[in-house]
């Protein structure tokens, strides 16, 4: 068993109490009538869960005490908390039926405790507000402790500049896994890791789960699957309604549908959030005065979702909906790249829309290495204190410019039109105008980028669009906010699409419902739609009342 070392002094976590709180007797007595079985009585040392264990509820602890131990990689191992009676186990990924992201021992009395299954933990949530509040914000709290810990969760080994590195540190992050980042040249621990697995270059970069299993180069879905994140789907069972896409709107159909009794499915082929997730601060989202960001807004929604029973499956892509059974009465039918499929009696289009590459020369091989469509904590690190450039006028781009500008030397805002004022928020040209180490370049483009793949990108060529004058502008790191077109091909000739690729709605009584019956659109990806947050999550609110009419429509 590896070395434990000691866990934090209370005294110095700010929201202990609220972290691991000790429910009174009568708050007792409320969890025990949610138990999913009989209480049981473990041996001294004996395992209660263990870590990646699939579908571990909650523990309950009656007597004695569950040790809890958060654990890496590569074995090294802390102590975070000994459960005693009145107290429970567990995180968010119990509230899923995910994989356990710690391990729990009977303490050196034994312990005597009673499960609470996900499924019951729920209808804790539902049946008692009061007690529900408490557990509910515990699991979330305890989640941002194991990440903020860098002592669980997985290990990534490679070189930071790596575009498939950043690509996974992303997907774990905006995911909400916790994970540890060791440089494979720089880092001794890194560099140890790589020589006694004898990794090739090629190889990188490597990702070391929590039970140990190493994975060279892996693709999001394999790193899922190595954490307990992919659920298994039953091909009989149908939804009530299947959300594609974990935006903001998809998220908010998940939470209202599913409050209101429905059964839901989300599948989105990457990360909560959409490109919403990326936002680091938005600011004219309604009761948030001093902003919030994407991702921290779309993991509040996740949490929201899962409390009231949607079950979220994360990452799962759809290949394409099969219309090929409308108007006979029967489940719509959703074919996943997977192989798997799914069934539902209605389907929410809110897949949202792809980041636009712009026509510059030579732009792919430096995609992922420079070149970004989002600027996250992880870019902000790799050009901090450098000269950079981002190309856009929209809020997004401006959201990504006033948070770039905290952390890097200068940075110079590419704008094709003559200003700002006709695609951005007075509050943010108004901030911009205020930062001293912000150039904004009107009339202008890149139309060609310089670099290799040993050196990586070293500038880029502006030109002014009305005198056709070009100079290089040296940098290293690209940013890219030009727009995006919607992620719609899934379709397959299901649903009208406008010119531009987009989903039409409005054609019945239904002003959300596609011309295909039960099949609606909301958020970005529809045609006409608001490009906001706000009204993303107004549409997907909107939009359950909706089907609720169409469900009843069929039922009829």
């Amino acid at each position: 068993m590896p070395e434990t070392e000691p866990p934090p002094e209370p005294e110095t976590d700010t929201r202990y109490a609220q972290r691991f709180p000790v429910l009174e007797p009568a708050a007792v007595e409320t969890a025990r009538r949610f138990i999913s079985d009989q209480p049981r009585r473990f041996a001294p040392g004996e395992i209660v869960f263990a870590l990646g264990e699939m579908g571990s509820p909650v523990w309950l602890v009656l007597e004695g005490a569950i040790d809890v131990v958060r654990r890496d990689g590569l074995g090294h191992e802390q102590a975070v908390v000994s459960h005693r009676p009145g107290q429970f186990s567990g995180e968010v990924s119990q509230l899923a039926g995910r994989a356990s992201l710690a391990e729990g021992r009977a303490g050196p009395e034994g312990c005597t405790a009673a499960p609470i299954d996900a499924a019951h933990l729920r209808a804790l949530m539902i049946g008692s507000a009061e007690v529900g509040e408490v557990v509910m914000r515990a699991l979330i709290l305890r989640r941002v402790g194991l990440i903020e810990s860098g002592a669980a969760g997985s290990i990534l080994v490679g070189h930071p500049g790596d575009a498939n590195l950043r690509s996974l540190q992303g997907f774990l992050t905006r995911n909400g896994y916790p994970n540890t980042l060791l440089d494979a040249d720089s880092d001794a621990e890194g560099r140890a890791v790589v020589e006694r697995l004898g990794v090739q270059p090629d190889e990188l970069p490597l990702m070391v789960c929590p039970n140990g299993t190493v994975l060279k180069r892996p693709t999001e879905a394999e790193a899922a699957l190595c954490l307990g994140m992919t659920p298994e789907l039953d091909p009989d069972t149908v939804y009530d309604v299947t959300v594609v896409g974990a935006g903001p709107a998809g998220l908010a159909t998940a939470v209202y549908a599913a409050s209101e009794g429905l059964s839901v499915l989300v599948l989105d082929q990457r990360a909560i959030g959409g490109q919403a997730g990326a936002s680091s601060r938005i600011e004219n989202y309604l009761g948030f005065p001093t902003g919030i960001s994407g991702q921290a807004l779309a993991g509040r929604a996740y949490n929201q979702a899962l409390k009231f029973g949607a079950e979220l499956a994360i990452p799962m892509e759809v290949a394409r909906l099969d219309c090929a059974a409308e108007g006979a009465g029967l489940p719509h039918r959703l074919e996943l790249t997977s192989g798997e499929t799914v069934q539902t009696r209605a389907v929410v289009v809110a897949s949202g829309a792809r980041y636009r590459r712009p026509g510059i020369e030579n732009l792919s091989p430096f995609e992922g290495s420079g070149v970004s469509y989002w600027a996250s904590p992880v870019e902000a690190r790799l050009c901090a204190g450098e000269e950079v450039a981002l190309v856009g006028g929209g809020n997004s781009a401006g959201q990504a410019v006033v948070f770039l500008a905290s952390k890097v030397k200068a940075l110079n805002l590419v704008v094709r039109g003559p200003g700002l004022e006709a695609s951005m928020s007075k509050y943010l040209i108004d901030r911009i105008a205020a930062l001293p180490n912000v150039r904004i370049h009107t009339h202008t483009e890149i139309t060609a980028l310089e670099g290799d793949g040993d050196t990586g990108l070293t500038g880029a060529v502006f030109r002014d669009r009305r005198s056709g004058e070009t100079h290089l502008c040296p940098m290293r790191h690209l940013f890219l906010f030009v727009g995006a077109d919607p992620n719609a091909d899934w379709l397959a000739q299901c649903v009208a699409l406008d010119d531009k690729g987009f989903v039409e709605t409005g054609r019945s009584s239904l002003s959300l419902q596609t011309d295909s019956p039960g099949i609606f659109a909301i958020g970005d990806v529809r045609a006409g739609s608001t490009k906001r947050v706000a009204a993303a999550v107004g549409e997907g609110a909107a939009v359950v009342s909706q089907i609720h009419q169409y469900l009843a429509s069929l039922e009829a």
